[in-house]
């Protein structure tokens, strides 16, 4: 089937459930007309409805092939890449002084869902380059800048981010690779890297890696790692290509899903090292990194929510067209479509309303991050980075679980003909599943939230969320629409087990470490269900008092089936956080007996 961007659900999920709307009124995105956001995204729907969704199979089935270092994409996509540029999708958030649009990251965050939903695995290369533009931008030489950024921005050139290696895949500290100062003030780099996501391609000319490396009188550990700017081709002075660099991709991995998304292992060292350049200062190199994989951890949620749309989308039209036994209490030999089931429609709202509480979150985080650098006021902007720093690991981790619960449950909807590849659900299933992994596994986006994300400022951050949502579940209490059922109270109720659960591992972090790490991944789902169910009820609201919003009904009952169905799992996960952390630090006698 083909794809159709929900701008509705969308905007309301941006103006209203994200803030977006609140924060134009306060003045924090300055002069930005928030009315073009529609019409940017209709057309990113458009580009991506006919030009990227197509391509999705293709990719799917042809996938990549390396042949004398080279690494050539799927039929179409560099021509596709082409149109993508010119038409100026990947310049949408960058820097205007650098050839960017300069809108917020916000209305962004939807145009990546839209092109994560359309094709997951292209979207996959620009939002990779967003991170190392948001890199070189932060933390890069005014001479670096020039010379790359500009053409970062416009997507003429794309970016990698080369971290792992194979004894140092989430244990960054422990990376080999070395780089040695050269006389010039450049550097030489030698070493591997894998999982290299589009380590190289056909879709540009230049490449624009940043790699990781290690100098010869470094601290150990993360404190003695450096980041570096090493371009596939050499620029000259006059902005033209020169000499290609010692930087090439020895072999590809064959994949469970992202088939059209070269993964690469990248040498560096076999023709004298790769010349490189430095970002930020040496041995600062992780703070540089961080700054590209916050950015890139936001982006793998909205992956997240992409797929989920997109296996919604297909579950939903097979739904309506598959027939397959009669409805409760008709009469008749004819056979009735699937979705007049129960337990069809329940798979169903739980597709559609996981997924719009996942878009929901991501979108609150770059509304945040927005914030965070446009507003006019310091503490403004100081609350809202911290906002963002706590929501970024729920945004990424919570959002990629729904990403593979969606996709499984639309290739249970397909029932046989989804475990059929022809379908396209088994697709969804296998690109959602990297989504949990790269970028941080979602174990210590949960170790983040809670060692770090939570404990920072004594919880103040976590309070200020809580007492916001709140306020939302009282204006839902006192609606009087009995189409919202129980989902005030469920939602109280929620509120108060995340609370709960919050103020006890607060106590433990530091007292009893391991207590805390055992309820990490429950409580990192607490948090994002009932951040998800309140925001859904947010924007439920927001729909009953926009009557040119369409059906605001339809969003109720979205709301409500989260509540009821989702979110009411709060008090057994607060159980789980804190009374489970014995049988988590116990088994030891099980799994190493």
């Amino acid at each position: 089937m083909t794809y159709r961007a929900p701008i509705n659900d969308i905007l309301l999920a941006l103006n209203h459930g994200a803030g977006l709307q609140a924060a134009l009124a306060a003045g924090h995105y300055g002069d930005f007309d928030g009315d073009i956001t529609a019409a940017v995204l209709e057309e990113a729907g458009k580009f991506a409805g006919d030009v990227l969704a197509p391509l999705n199979k293709v990719g799917d089935e042809h996938g990549i092939k390396l042949d004398d270092g080279k690494v050539t994409t799927a039929p179409g996509w560099p021509d596709a890449y082409q149109r993508w540029t010119a038409a100026g999708w990947n310049a949408v958030s960058g820097p205007e002084a650098f050839g960017g649009q300069g809108l917020p990251l916000a209305v962004n965050a939807a145009c990546t869902e839209i092109w994560s939903a359309s094709n997951v695995a292209f979207g996959l290369c620009p939002l990779l380059t967003l991170s190392a533009i948001e890199a070189l931008d932060a933390h890069g030489s005014e001479e670096l800048k020039q010379i790359y950024l500009e053409k970062l921005v416009t997507g003429e050139w794309t970016g990698t981010m080369q971290l792992t290696e194979s004894q140092a895949g989430s244990d960054v500290g422990a990376l080999r690779s070395r780089a040695e100062r050269a006389p010039d003030g450049s550097y030489r780099i030698k070493g591997t890297k894998i999982f290299i996501t589009y380590g190289d391609h056909d879709m540009t000319d230049n490449i624009v890696h940043f790699v990781l490396a290690r100098l010869p009188d470094a601290p150990a550990g993360t404190r003695g790692i450096s980041l570096f700017l090493i371009p596939k081709f050499l620029v000259n002075a006059d902005g033209s290509l020169g000499a290609r660099n010692d930087i090439y991709p020895t072999g590809v991995e064959h994949k469970l899903g992202m088939h059209a998304s070269p993964t690469c292992t990248m040498t560096m060292g076999d023709h004298g090292g790769a010349i490189g350049y430095l970002v930020g200062e040496e041995n600062a190199g992780m703070r540089c990194m961080f700054t590209m994989m916050n950015q890139a951890r936001l982006g793998v949620g909205l992956e997240g929510v992409g797929v989920a749309d997109r296996a919604y989308q297909q579950a939903l039209a097979y739904a309506q067209e598959r027939r397959q036994g009669r409805a409760v209490g008709k009469e008749g030999d004819g056979m009735d479509p699937i979705i007049v089931h129960p337990d069809i429609k329940r798979m169903l709202m739980q597709m559609r309303s996981l997924t719009a509480a996942a878009r929901s979150i991501c979108y609150a985080t770059a509304v945040a991050l927005d914030i965070s650098v446009r507003a006019k006021d310091a503490k403004v902007r100081a609350d809202a980075a911290a906002r963002g720093a706590l929501l970024t690991p729920v945004a990424k981790a919570f959002s990629t679980d729904i990403g593979n619960e969606v996709a499984y449950l639309g290739v249970q909807v397909h029932g046989g003909m989804g475990f059929i590849e022809e379908t396209g659900a088994a697709q969804h299933y296998r690109d959602a599943r990297i989504t949990a992994i790269y970028e941080g596994t979602n174990g210590i986006q949960s170790i983040d939230l809670v060692t770090r994300k939570l404990a920072a400022n004594s919880g103040a951050s976590v309070w200020a969320l809580l007492d916001e949502l709140s306020a939302i579940v009282k204006q839902v209490e006192t609606s009087n629409d009995p189409a919202f059922g129980t989902t005030g109270a469920k939602l109280r109720d929620a509120l108060g087990s995340l609370e709960h659960a919050s103020k006890w591992l607060l106590e433990r972090v530091t007292s009893a470490p391991n207590d805390a790490l055992a309820g990490a991944t429950p409580y990192l789902r607490l948090f994002g269900s009932t951040l998800g169910g309140c925001m859904l009820a947010g924007e439920a609201l927001a729909a009953r008092s926009d009557r040119n919003g369409g059906d605001p009904q339809r969003y109720v009952a979205v709301a409500r089936f989260f509540a009821e169905n989702v979110t009411v799992q709060a008090g057994s996960l607060e159980k789980t956080v804190t009374d489970s952390a014995d049988a988590v630090n116990g088994a030891d006698a099980v799994l190493l007996g």
